[in-house]
């Protein structure tokens, strides 16, 4: 991997050389040496410790009459709610304008918030085939918006979402509403329609180290399960 120009000017305690940059060995690694960058001597001059660069997290959850938004920032393990609401659509206007105005809302939000990351609910049939036809226009005019924005648009299931945020996947939309509260501590009244789509976004946030893993994950945050359910340790 190539090196990178770090922030720093102190010459170097060997050939003396007065450094207009250091050079890191690595981009990655949360502690590094940083060399002099002197020809015929690159000599390590000092250790830097990165601090995690956040990560913004868009979630989405996909409605024809109401499509919820949640973001979140990611810093390490600490998650912080940036913001929520959702995009409503006029119930008297046309198919194609109610799913332009989606599509024109996500991505005024994607301008606005510059998330990195996008979540989208995946959605299944259900006992109405019109509901769910339209449903699912939805949800693919809210991929589009994001994919036109230059995301990558990551998907999760309800009952993926549900599991790791609460930790039972048949939850209802009360029990999610107030994991989410409770994770990104907030005083409350987030709309059902919010509180899925940051639920999403916590749920994509911790997919490879923590509540994508399993509610066992959150031991550590004052949380625990029982009877196969997420809850607030006392």
């Amino acid at each position: 991997m190539s090196p990178r120009a770090v922030d720093r000017n102190p010459a170097c305690g060997s050939c003396g050389h007065p450094h207009v940059n250091l050079w890191a060995n690595t981009t990655r690694a949360a502690r590094y040496t940083v060399c002099c960058s002197q020809e015929d001597c690159y000599r390590p001059i000092a250790l830097i410790t990165k601090s995690p660069c956040p990560v913004r997290i868009l979630g989405v959850d996909p409605g024809l009459r109401i499509t919820g938004f949640g973001v979140i920032e990611k810093s390490g393990s600490t998650l912080t709610y940036v913001a929520s609401g959702g995009i409503k659509t006029d119930a008297k206007a046309s198919l194609p304008a109610r799913l332009g105005t989606i599509h024109a809302g996500l991505r005024q939000l994607v301008a606005q918030y510059q998330p990195d990351q996008a979540i989208v609910e995946i959605v299944f049939v259900n006992a109405n085939p019109q509901s769910t036809l339209l449903l699912g226009q939805a949800r693919g005019a809210a991929i589009t918006a994001l994919v036109a924005e230059g995301l990558e648009v990551a998907e999760y299931t309800a009952l993926q979402v549900k599991q790791a945020v609460v930790g039972n996947g048949h939850a209802v939309k009360s029990q999610v509403q107030h994991m989410v509260c409770r994770l990104l501590s907030l005083p409350g009244g987030l709309s059902p329609d919010a509180a899925d789509a940051l639920a999403c976004a916590i749920t994509h946030a911790h997919g490879g180290q923590g509540l994508g893993q399993g509610p066992g994950a959150l031991a550590g945050r004052g949380f625990r399960v029982r009877n196969g359910r997420l809850i607030l340790s006392q």
